[in-house]
């Protein structure tokens, strides 16, 4: 049951599974009881988001349309995700990608321009099974 990479706030896919919000922030004026209900995250896990301070470089990055400033925040992405709780959490979703549906995401639009595409590669260099 490989893992989905999603935006939040999408409709579900059939099967998708338990879908966790990797995100800094909950939702801005949704009840949290509706989180769920409207597709946003069963599971606010922020453990796996970018920091603030990358938060900041990935906005400026995608407003000045510079790869190098992309790749940058990539690299900074990535460092953070090499410290242990995130390498752990990063492991344990590679591994339950073969044992229960489960889906992971952000608020940005296009992937291509957001952390949900290093966490691709992230949890794919970890054996993760990754839906198309």
């Amino acid at each position: 049951m490989p893992i989905r990479i999603v935006r939040l706030g999408s409709d579900r896919a059939p099967g998708e599974g338990l879908r966790i919000g990797t995100v800094r922030r909950p939702p801005r004026g949704v009840p949290k009881a509706e989180f769920a209900s409207q597709n946003w995250y069963d599971v606010w896990y922020p453990n796996l988001a970018p920091s603030v301070e990358a938060m900041k470089q990935a906005q400026a990055a995608i407003a000045s349309g510079v790869p190098a400033q992309w790749a940058a925040f990539g690299s900074k992405y990535k460092s953070e995700m090499a410290e242990p709780d995130a390498s752990r959490s990063l492991d344990l979703l590679a591994a339950l990608s073969h044992q229960s549906a489960l889906s992971v995401g952000c608020y940005c639009e296009q992937e291509s321009r957001c952390h949900r595409s290093f966490l691709r590669a992230l949890l794919t260099e970890r054996g993760a099974e990754i839906a198309d």
